[in-house]
């Protein structure tokens, strides 16, 4: 089931230029690769929750 995230202008430019100089065919297929990955590191024991939660706020997931 696809859902949707609302990512704030400036950001999603970035995200469109690194995504086509990476050659990914589109900026959801980047994002949900870098989000991949982001979750397995934490899920394989990334760090301590200080350390998670300063990911997460990197992320722009929490402020």
């Amino acid at each position: 089931m696809a859902e949707k995230i609302k990512i704030d202008g400036h950001l999603y430019d970035r995200l469109r230029k690194v995504s086509e100089i990476a050659g990914y065919t589109s900026v959801d297929e980047f994002v949900q690769h870098l989000i991949e990955k982001e979750l397995a590191a934490i899920e394989a024991g990334g760090g301590s929750d200080a350390d998670v939660e300063e990911r997460l706020r990197g992320l722009g997931y929490i402020e």
